[in-house]
């Protein structure tokens, strides 16, 4: 395992980005990153900061579930600055480098709407993202990235049929930081194209296994069932429901369906 010291060396010695990643706070144990990630952008620190936990006590996924983050894992938050019209495309550009690094590694993956990473249907990764806007001002986004990478899913029954981890495709060991290294070069080269919203929405879209499949959506306001035809530019997804109406989902749980 490593220690404070030995992974922020690592990054600092390999990393090439501009900002992204330049600035490490890890600790070995943390409730969550994304809690300490929000204190330290309140407090002004400089974009790009990521916040890098061995394990979290207290570690948060979407809707309010709990995220398992055992040894194996990086928990990773990053602190982004964007402008209030690009924070549609956080979603897009955060699990796209999950994305792009699982594919450089040789392993083919896939984005289920909004921003979870799959392998064989399993999820590798797992994204939330939150923001504070004031006065229509964009102060901060922090997007936190949960990421199996040693983890041996089978020693854990509560998730062993459901989840996967990077080392489970792969002929060698990869560790934690190398994966971190790999993803923090990956989302900044994608951070810095998010002024080209197009193409990293097209891309986004031509990866995203959910498109062209009838799902079940579990939202906040009961059970949907339909085709999901695209996600649109707030980053929404747009459902074909049985009867031809259609359904704009801005938050929810997809499952796949057998057409």
């Amino acid at each position: 395992m490593f220690t404070e010291p030995d992974i922020t060396v690592y990054l600092k010695e390999r990393l090439q980005t501009r900002f992204m990643g330049r600035n490490v706070h890890y600790r070995e144990s943390m409730t969550s990153t994304m809690d300490v990630a929000r204190e330290l952008a309140i407090e002004g620190t400089p974009e790009g900061t990521a916040v890098i936990a061995g394990t979290q006590v207290s570690g948060r996924g979407r809707l309010g579930r709990t995220w398992f983050t055992p040894l194996g894992s990086l928990a990773v938050s990053v602190i982004l600055r964007p402008q209030l019209h690009d924070m549609n495309l956080l979603p897009a550009v955060s699990s796209l480098a999950v994305f792009n690094m699982l594919k450089k590694y040789g392993i083919p993956a896939a984005i289920k709407w909004p921003n979870d990473v799959l392998i064989n249907g399993k999820k590798v990764c797992g994204i939330l993202i939150e923001s504070r806007v004031e006065a229509r001002q964009l102060l901060f986004s922090v997007i936190g990235i949960g990421i199996n990478v040693e983890l041996d899913t089978s020693k854990f029954p509560e998730i062993a049929e459901i989840a996967t981890s990077i080392s489970s495709h792969l002929p060698d060991k990869v560790t934690v930081a190398e994966v971190a290294l790999n993803l923090l070069t990956e989302f900044e080269a994608l951070y810095l194209k998010i002024v080209k919203p197009a193409s990293i929405r097209q891309a986004w879209l031509n990866n995203m296994e959910t498109i062209g499949r009838r799902v079940r959506v579990n939202t906040p306001g009961g059970i949907e069932v339909g085709i999901a035809e695209t996600v649109n530019m707030k980053g929404n997804l747009v459902l074909r429901r049985d009867d031809g109406s259609q359904l704009e989902v801005i938050a929810g749980d997809v499952t796949l369906l057998k057409s």
